[in-house]
């Protein structure tokens, strides 16, 4: 290329002596005659088949348009969708019961699950059935009463409490809720840890965590499979036929035992079939659909939603966004709306993680409002100390306190009981933390991810909780991203709402794990910006970084540790420039 092209794209170089001008050359595509040849095949073949089925006069068609609506069949059709609804929601939620069992840390819990799962995944659903069915030949009362003693409260005779109805809805929810239970324990060990994390952190009681940040993320592996299970306990009510249940296939072989059309009642049976399952494939893509939020930066339009914006039906999205973007709070200073620090006290903690022992006997106490950064080598032990402060490790020795009160204990006597998980939770709240991987919830949009923990841990109604959340995201720069999903927005811009998250419960002291180590260097900035304007507000800062400049800066203490314990403690000045132990002055020596 000429140097007048190198420099001037929009100008085309001449062509060089000795060369061909191609610029005016039609270009074809190459053509694949496999792709053709394949194409016509597949056409002639679908249109012989059609051609032979809707031409074949033994087929029927006439006796099939005839039974079609015919009320006996709808009415087993309507059979058929009522055992599949039943069967679908029940063994869904005893499913997800058994899923949050397996996945729970009682060993009592996992194996009454993983027994349930392994016992009604074996027994063939024919034999399932039967054998609910029959359930009055070994118990001819069904009793509700005290265990074990004579007291009773309601007693039934079995043969006439059993219908043929019941026992295919049970027979069918508990063979749904074996299957499904390994589908949704599937989905939720698919979910990042560091989600579970950043919602212990943030206070969310264990049952919102579930609700509203596990299972939300874990329904996009679970949904697929989900369906095809749904779509076979369609099909498969067709055994409840044993019961002589007069479901769809039921009622279809009534009929043709009688006036022996097999092929045309067989395809009746067929295309509702067939029907039912384009329903509930519709349904999948909508559902599949609302759980796939925040999931990529530009997702596809819904055609529905488009053809109703145009009819004026609803208002275009950016219209609504506009108006949410309007009733931003303005921005102030941080001092306004955060609490006085808290001082935080750690003595003589230690923590092992099997033989590896990874804080060895670490004592600090940080005054309130002060702003520390930890700093050492990777593995030094920095991140573990940072999570024991909030109690997301567990320590074997020592204990934290902040403004005297213990961090996941309380005090009888000379013993120190760890609290409940409730208790746990209440107190996290009053220390805030940021993750290296930010960790934000990426189903939920920029404001959700705000007013999640203020509702459920502050117990702010929505009104109160999406305005402090504006106001904080104002603080940040981001008011404009209220409703943006996490994935449509820069690495800096991300933590910068994790931080904003962080605020929003009011802390006393404020954790920061590396804050910056995820972000490419020109966006390293804007988040530092941040955490300055925080460290004048009086709010007690702890920072695990590897920015020294940014240390040096902030910081009133500098703690450097190494293979677990704290080696030196001072002020940057004293620290950077006139360190005591050689092994500070050696990592100093190698990172300024």
């Amino acid at each position: 290329m000429s140097l007048t092209a190198d420099i001037n794209p929009g100008l085309a170089a001449p062509p060089q002596a000795g060369t061909q001008d191609y610029s005016r050359h039609r270009i074809v595509p190459a053509r694949h005659h496999g792709r053709t040849v394949g194409t016509v095949v597949a056409v002639v073949v679908l249109a012989a088949l059609l051609h032979s089925v809707f031409t074949n006069p033994r087929w029927g068609w006439d006796v099939f348009a005839r039974w079609f609506f015919d009320p006996a069949v709808l009415t087993g059709l309507g059979q058929t969708l009522l055992l599949t609804a039943l069967g679908a929601v029940f063994g869904f939620a005893l499913g997800t019961v058994l899923a949050l069992a397996r996945v729970s840390t009682s060993p009592l819990l996992v194996a009454l699950s993983w027994g349930f799962i392994w016992l009604f995944r074996s027994i063939p659903l024919v034999v399932l059935l039967l054998l609910i069915n029959n359930l009055g030949y070994l118990y001819e009362h069904i009793v509700i009463g005290v265990p074990f003693t004579e007291i009773t409260f309601l007693s039934l005779p079995t043969t006439q409490s059993i219908t043929p109805f019941l026992a295919a809805v049970l027979g069918l929810t508990l063979n749904m809720g074996a299957f499904s239970a390994e589908m949704i324990r599937g989905g939720i060990l698919s979910v990042d840890q560091g989600q579970h994390e950043a919602a212990a952190a943030l206070g969310l009681p264990k049952g919102r965590q579930a609700r509203r940040i596990v299972l939300p993320q874990a329904m996009r592996a679970i949904l697929p499979t989900a369906f095809n299970e749904i779509i076979g306990l369609a099909k498969g009510t067709s055994m409840v036929y044993i019961l002589a249940l007069p479901e769809l296939f039921y009622t279809i072989q009534i009929i043709y035992r009688r006036n022996l059309e097999v092929i045309p009642l067989l395809m009746v049976a067929t295309v509702w079939y067939v029907v039912i399952l384009s329903v509930l494939s519709v349904i999948q893509y909508y559902i599949e659909r609302h759980y796939a939020r925040g999931a990529l930066r530009n997702p596809p339009p819904d055609l529905f939603r488009v053809a109703a914006t145009r009819l004026g039906l609803v208002r275009p999205a950016a219209q609504v966004a506009q108006t949410r973007r309007d009733t931003v709070v303005p921005s102030g200073s941080w001092a306004e709306s955060l609490p006085r620090g808290g001082e935080v006290l750690i003595q003589n903690v230690t923590k092992s993680f099997g033989p590896l022992r990874v804080l060895d006997n670490v004592s600090l106490t940080l005054p309130s409002g002060s702003v520390t950064a930890i700093l050492g080598q990777s593995g030094s032990g920095k991140s573990t100390l940072l999570r024991t402060v909030n109690h997301l490790e567990r320590v074997d020795e020592g204990f934290i306190a902040i403004d005297g009160e213990l961090v996941g204990y309380r005090q009888h006597g000379q013993t120190l009981y760890e609290l409940k998980e409730a208790d746990i939770r209440r107190r996290r709240t009053e220390v805030g933390m940021v993750f290296q991987n930010f960790n934000l919830f990426p189903h939920l949009t920029v404001l959700e991810n705000l007013i999640e923990a203020p509702r459920a841990a502050r117990g702010l109604n929505r009104a109160e909780a999406e305005e402090l959340a504006r106001g904080l995201l104002a603080r940040v720069g981001l008011a404009d991203k209220a409703d943006a999903y996490p994935r449509q927005l820069s690495g800096g811009q991300q933590q910068r709402v994790a931080i904003a998250r962080t605020l929003a419960l009011k802390p006393k002291v404020l954790l920061f794990d590396e804050p910056t180590s995820a972000l490419d260097p020109e966006l390293v900035n804007e988040v530092l910006d941040v955490i300055k304007e925080l460290a004048r507000s009086g709010t007690t800062l702890i920072i695990v970084t590897h920015e020294i400049g940014f240390a040096r800066e902030v910081a009133d203490t500098i703690v450097f540790m190494e293979q677990g314990r704290i080696l030196e403690v001072g002020t940057p000045e004293k620290v950077f420039n006139r360190p005591d132990h050689p092994r500070t002055a050696e990592f100093l020596a190698k990172v300024l």
